[in-house]
């Protein structure tokens, strides 16, 4: 059986109370927190049926990372739904043309991870994929760092990476990979209908099998003098100039 999970940091909690209040437990609350973002978060956990505990901020502090910040507010959730490959058709059915998927790979820093996922929240990106080896999952960190985008977007974690790339093909989806080599510029590519947006860690990229399923290759031009950007900064310029290329086509075909 899943054991219960902690969410904390104001976002964080604020966004299960929200949109998943069905999975609150038990709300602690630090004693001389009292400004408005907590009050609204007393109030939704009240709503929700859960009464909340005030207690010293060490009671929080014991209860996550010593690198992690709880910003006063802890709550205990029920596990969320987890995500797996045999979900993904029925994902990529119900966003229809609109499907954008972002899939990482090998990325395993929890901070990159949590970054990617608010960016995707962002973006309106229908899931993001993860290998469930060899990458960071879902913790109490990557859901402090996604700022509450982690209880909104879908994180799958795949079994296999490849059969997750070969499920997306099939449902029509075009994948397309990001390599500093490639001869292609991001904003050069067209896309259009479905799509996919896969992302290697930093310094090692994508492996080879993963290259080899990706319909294509597009490089970020960069004009600096860095070589290469953090993957969740990488992440957002592919996955806006998807979201600006869509608004563009929507503009053209609406008359304006």
């Amino acid at each position: 059986m899943s054991k219960n999970e902690a969410v904390f940091g104001i976002h964080s909690v604020t966004a299960v109370l929200q949109h998943a209040p069905e999975r609150a437990l038990e709300l602690f609350v630090q004693k001389d927190r009292d400004d408005p973002a907590i009050q609204e978060i007393v109030k939704a956990a009240r709503a929700a049926g859960v009464r909340p505990q005030f207690c010293q901020r060490k009671t929080l502090d014991e209860r996550v990372d010593k690198d992690s910040t709880h910003q006063g507010v802890l709550l205990l959730v029920t596990p969320g739904r987890a995500y797996q490959e045999n979900d993904l058709p029925e994902l990529a059915q119900q966003a229809g043309q609109k499907a954008l998927f972002l899939i990482l790979d090998q990325v395993t820093d929890p901070h990159n991870l949590g970054a990617c996922l608010r960016t995707a929240d962002a973006a309106a990106v229908t899931a993001v994929i993860v290998p469930k080896d060899k990458a960071a999952g879902l913790n109490a960190t990557v859901r402090k760092v996604a700022s509450g985008a982690a209880e909104i977007v879908p994180l799958v974690t795949a079994t296999n990476l490849a059969r997750a790339l070969r499920i997306l093909k099939d449902e029509g989806v075009w994948v397309t990979g990001t390599a500093g080599e490639a001869t292609v510029g991001l904003y050069e590519n067209k896309f259009v209908g479905p799509v996919a947006i896969v992302m290697g860690a930093e310094g090692t990229g994508m492996r080879r099998l993963t290259r080899e399923l990706c319909d294509d290759l597009v490089s970020i031009p960069l004009s600096g003098t860095v070589s290469s950007l953090n993957v969740s900064v990488a992440a957002g310029v592919c996955l806006f100039e998807v979201v600006r290329q869509r608004a563009a086509q929507a503009g053209k075909g609406s008359g304006k």
